[in-house]
């Protein structure tokens, strides 16, 4: 597995963002970046280690079943966030927020975690909630608007997602800080806890707070940006003269850039940083350089936005496609395991459709029931009124 310890040298700070210009015109596509960690190359060659500008040596240490298993949760994750979005465009879904790009900082930093650690997702985790062995129906749900979410976070150590834009790092640095409070820090069996937020977030109020707070109180926190290019219309050089990873340093803890469209280096600095956090030394700030290669949501219209060059720029740095391409290389698998995983895809696939299909529509007053573990006279009579509302329409079958 992974072997790649932080040390506490401070990295160095040198690489400016790329220009607006040569973003739209895609032509930095295949563009070494010496500050940017990565173990796969587009093309599927396999990089035996890399040491970070902050002096750490990333590496991981797969066993050939593990590489094939990786690959294996790259494509059913795709395939159900696939079948998501077409449930919504035929209106079985309200909204979908698709992954699509990003499978490879979901699943590499999904995997990073160890059972013990707390995640705590936006709205598109999809792919880190799959390895987290959360039932994929169950973000379905929600989108549907039948329920709230329904999986239990304690169990899984996977909060709910979270619709207010970044929100949810205030949530994971105040649980932090109470890791920290309760003792639970300082060895190899240690919590650590992973906030995901996109690059649009880091622009919020809230994960700038969540910044100082982490860094004051040392806490066990590490922060996964996942910078896809866009917060919803706005292209990232609208958001930041810096690369994000960079704003770390101001708030006095480090950060770290990786190939988001590599799974292995995805692990690798993921992992690293949790136990870095894990054992005491505080925060640290990935950035997952990556791409949506789809809308923000299924309400969203990116052609708007982005030319078509720039999006094929990104599908040739596909991060399913250099898996593959390693794998066979390798000789790690054949036409016979790829044939296998993609028809086990297809069944889960159609699986959730007949289970969403099927999902009963809920009580309109039970909205009520799971605001608070014993009710509250204020939340009964909002109750009451609801159900007077509801009888007032003829036949009151609503």
């Amino acid at each position: 597995m992974a072997k790649g310890e932080r040390g506490t040298t401070t990295r160095g700070t040198t690489t400016r963002g790329r220009t607006a210009a040569s973003r739209r015109s895609g032509s930095t596509a295949g563009r070494p970046d010496p500050e940017l960690i990565q173990l796969l190359t587009p093309e599927g060659d396999r990089i035996e280690s890399v040491t970070g500008p902050d002096g750490v040596e990333y590496r991981v240490d797969f066993t050939d079943a593990e590489y094939r298993e990786i690959y294996r949760d790259l494509v059913v994750v795709r395939k159900l966030d696939a079948e998501a979005t077409a449930l919504q465009r035929q209106g079985e879904l309200g909204l979908w927020a698709s992954l699509l790009g990003q499978e490879a900082a979901q699943v590499g930093s999904g995997r990073a975690l160890r059972p013990q650690d707390m995640a705590f997702p936006t709205y598109r985790e999809h792919g880190v909630l799959y390895c987290r062995g959360i039932d994929p129906i169950m973000p379905l749900g929600l989108f549907r608007g039948v329920d709230q979410g329904g999986w239990d976070p304690n169990e899984y150590k996977f909060n709910m997602y979270t619709i207010v834009i970044g929100a949810q790092t205030l949530h994971a640095t105040g649980y932090a800080m109470g890791v920290t409070m309760d003792g639970k820090t300082g060895g190899d069996d240690s919590e650590a806890v992973i906030a995901y937020f996109g690059d649009g977030a880091s622009s919020q109020g809230d994960v700038n707070e969540a910044f100082v707070w982490a860094s004051v109180f040392n806490a066990p926190l590490v922060f996964f940006c996942q910078n896809n290019q866009y917060a919803i219309s706005q292209p990232l050089e609208r958001q930041t003269r810096i690369p994000l990873y960079q704003r770390a340093s101001g708030f006095g803890f480090p950060g770290i850039r990786v190939d988001g469209n590599d799974v292995l280096a995805s692990y690798a600095v993921t992992r690293a940083a949790l136990d870095n956090a894990r054992h005491g030394q505080g925060p640290t700030l990935i950035e997952a350089y990556t791409y949506r290669m789809g809308a923000h949501t299924t309400s969203d219209d990116p052609t708007r936005y982005r030319i078509a060059s720039e999006v094929e720029a990104w599908q040739a740095k596909d991060p399913i496609t250099r898996v593959r391409a390693f794998l066979e290389r390798q000789k790690i698998a054949d036409a016979d395991f790829f044939a296998e995983v993609d028809e086990a895809a297809r069944r889960e696939a159609v699986h959730l459709r007949e289970r969403v299909l099927s999902m009963p529509d809920p009580q309109p007053l039970s909205l009520f029931d799971h605001v608070y573990p014993g009710g509250s006279p204020e939340l009964d009579e909002q109750r009451a009124e609801f159900g007077r509302y509801l009888e007032s329409f003829e036949g009151s079958a609503h």
